[in-house]
């Protein structure tokens, strides 16, 4: 007699392993110059959206959105200090939309400008 077994949920669930929280992180660093949406992120460890923002957030502490922002913010430190581009080249190398949107968000998370870190 021939039987199979069917998977079940909880064969398929995998939730926010240290690996696949690193996977999303790696890609999250390699691809920072660019847009990241909720969805792309999800996919590289084949979740839902939804499943993946609130799995991140528990794991992390705060959103995906906000820690992309937090990533590219520290980024944008290191080339402040480490290089001569302009602000507005730095802004845009990793992934904010303009000079403005670097300095607003840098201003929220460090208390400071980039003029003023540099």
């Amino acid at each position: 007699m021939l039987t199979t077994t069917t998977p079940t949920i909880e064969a398929n669930y995998k939730g926010l392993t240290h690996t696949r929280l690193q996977q999303v992180l790696d890609y999250i660093q390699t691809h920072l110059d660019r847009e990241l949406s909720l969805a792309e992120l999800a996919e590289v460890i084949n979740v839902s959206s939804t499943y993946f923002a609130s799995l991140f957030k528990q794991k992390m502490g705060i959103s995906p959105h906000q820690y992309v922002i937090k990533q590219r913010v520290e980024r944008a430190k290191v080339m402040l200090k480490k290089t001569d581009f302009a602000i507005a080249d730095i802004a845009l190398q990793v992934g904010f939309s303009s000079q403005s949107h670097l300095t607003q968000q840098f201003k929220r998370i460090t208390g400071m400008t980039p003029k003023q870190i540099r």
